[in-house]
């Protein structure tokens, strides 16, 4: 037994949470009226994982004091206790710990509970989650990645089981989950039943939430609360932490700061103020690491073990607003990152010790994506010199060069199907760069499209690509349309093999990356 862990056993090593006391736990069982109990509406999650710390989440359904019990084996034996915070209306009674010091553990089991206020017997019933932290030493590392849930019209479907994708995650037995972004789809109002091509009907479960577009914070809540309705994601959730990306849809479609909306669905046009709502919610539901100094930031970086650190992007609340995207000379309006966010991610990635370097990006950057006649993500259809907010991704592609900087992956979801492209300056009419793959992957239960047209400026080629046939848009999960990425890193060699895969686990394609 290593002496981080006699020390987790016998120590307190949680900063910025109380240890709770014995009896809370441990006192006998006392008949205690169910009316009386608190109760776990939503399951447990875990997130933002690091060295010795993770953020742990969950909800009650009344006001109640959040209990946990921590420990280094499924028994709990000789558990940890802590104190959690009060689950209030002002959040929803969604409440989330910061727990840390926890050494080099390999492997941390959590039980929540929580008890009435002003009734500590009044406990509810335990849920228990589990997960990987990332460790001090090189070792095999497996992660997931993919994004886009209950979209198009396409939520829970009792009769197909839920959204399975999750289950054939959950069974891969990932450390992780890189979850790209379109978290929810709060502009996407669900219907009961939705006829299908071959006169089969999906059906729905739908909420008030779901039956409208969202507003109100309460609106968005919902959102979030009905994708945990899933028995499958709430399992995937209980077992693997998750880096949790937003994009447009957890807002409303292809928003931009500062827009005034046109459409007829909404009575608020101001999407600024729907960001803000929306945001709240995403703070309150996502197990994400909210800092005093930068409350709202989603940007992060994230480092798991000596061979691989993720850097978590936001190409969404920095832009500017949506165009022709065709610029001659860069400035707020032709942004995706945004000045500060591009030096943060250029100064990680240069001053990176790791392996492999993974930019986990909610948008892909040479795949041309409309908003009507306007852009809504990096290429513009041009494939000459970079304009608009290829500018941005130039300086930072020759900036990488220039400073040799290796073995950069980038993942990402946001276009519904999957594939791999390559990146090449032999392909590319900008040609300052060093090669790189991008992969993209998703949805997770959502409407099918694409594939996409891919922008020559930084040289592109679709090695591979899983999408509908030609003329078929908006496939619902029961067409079989739907992707997750898994990612194995090699100790040994080092080497990263990237492999694409359906709801089945079916393997499409797989690339073996060995690091330069």
């Amino acid at each position: 037994m290593s002496l981080s862990r006699r020390r987790f056993l016998s120590q307190s090593l949680y900063a910025g949470a109380t240890l709770g006391t014995i009896g809370l736990f441990g006192a006998p069982a006392i008949v205690v009226a169910e009316t009386r109990r608190p109760a776990l509406t939503h399951g447990v999650m875990s997130g933002d994982v690091l060295p010795g710390r993770a953020m742990l989440w969950s909800r009650s359904d009344r006001p109640a004091r959040m209990m946990l019990e921590l420990a280094d084996n499924p028994e709990f034996r000789n558990a940890r206790r802590l104190v959690g915070p009060t689950a209030m209306p002002v959040n929803d009674y969604t409440t989330k710990l910061d727990v840390t010091g926890l050494g080099d553990l390999e492997a941390l089991h959590y039980r929540v509970r929580y008890a009435a206020l002003g009734d500590e017997q009044a406990l509810s019933e335990p849920v228990v989650g589990q997960l990987r932290l990332p460790p001090s030493q090189s070792r095999n590392v497996r992660f997931v990645w993919s994004g886009d849930t209950v979209g198009q019209g396409w939520g829970i479907n009792p009769d197909l089981g839920g959204m399975r994708i999750y289950e054939t995650m959950r069974q891969v037995k990932p450390d992780f989950f890189i979850h790209s972004g379109d978290t929810i789809y709060a502009d996407g109002p669900l219907e009961e039943r939705v006829a299908l091509e071959d006169e089969a009907t999906w059906k729905n479960i739908v909420t008030p939430a779901k039956a409208k577009v969202a507003e109100t914070l309460d609106e968005y809540r919902g959102q979030y609360s009905y994708n945990l309705l899933d028995e499958n994601l709430r399992r995937f959730n209980a077992e693997v932490p998750m880096f949790a990306q937003w994009d447009d849809h957890e807002t409303v479609n292809n928003w931009y700061p500062g827009e005034i909306l046109d459409d007829p669905r909404y009575t608020e046009k101001n999407v600024s103020l729907l960001n803000a709502r929306a945001r709240h919610a995403f703070m309150e539901y996502m197990p994400v690491r909210q800092t005093p100094d930068a409350p709202e930031r989603m940007y992060r970086r994230f480092t798991y073990g000596p061979d691989l650190e993720i850097f978590r992007l936001d190409m969404r609340s920095y832009r500017g607003g949506n165009s022709t995207n065709r610029q001659s000379v860069s400035d707020d309006s032709t942004a995706i990152l945004g000045d500060a966010q591009l030096q943060w991610l250029l100064d990680g990635l240069r001053r990176s010790q790791a392996t492999w370097k993974i930019v986990a990006a909610d948008m892909p950057l040479g795949l041309v994506v409309k908003d009507g006649e306007r852009y809504e993500a990096v290429a513009n259809a041009d494939p000459g010199r970079p304009l608009g907010r290829e500018q941005e991704i130039a300086r930072l592609l020759e900036a990488l060069h220039q400073a040799n900087v290796q073995n950069v992956v980038w993942l990402t979801a946001d276009v519904h199907y999957t594939a791999a492209h390559h990146y090449s300056p032999e392909r590319a009419s900008f040609q300052n760069f060093t090669p790189f793959w991008e992969f993209v992957s998703g949805p997770l239960n959502a409407g099918t499209f694409g594939p996409g047209e891919l922008d020559a400026t930084f040289g592109p080629e679709a090695v591979f690509t899983k999408a509908p046939p030609p003329g078929q848009a908006n496939l619902p999960p029961s067409a079989g349309y739907q992707f997750f990425g898994q990612v194995d890193l090699d100790a040994e060699s080092r080497e990263l093999t990237v492999t694409l895969k359906d709801t089945a686990g079916l393997a499409l394609f797989e690339k073996r990356l060995t690091p330069a």
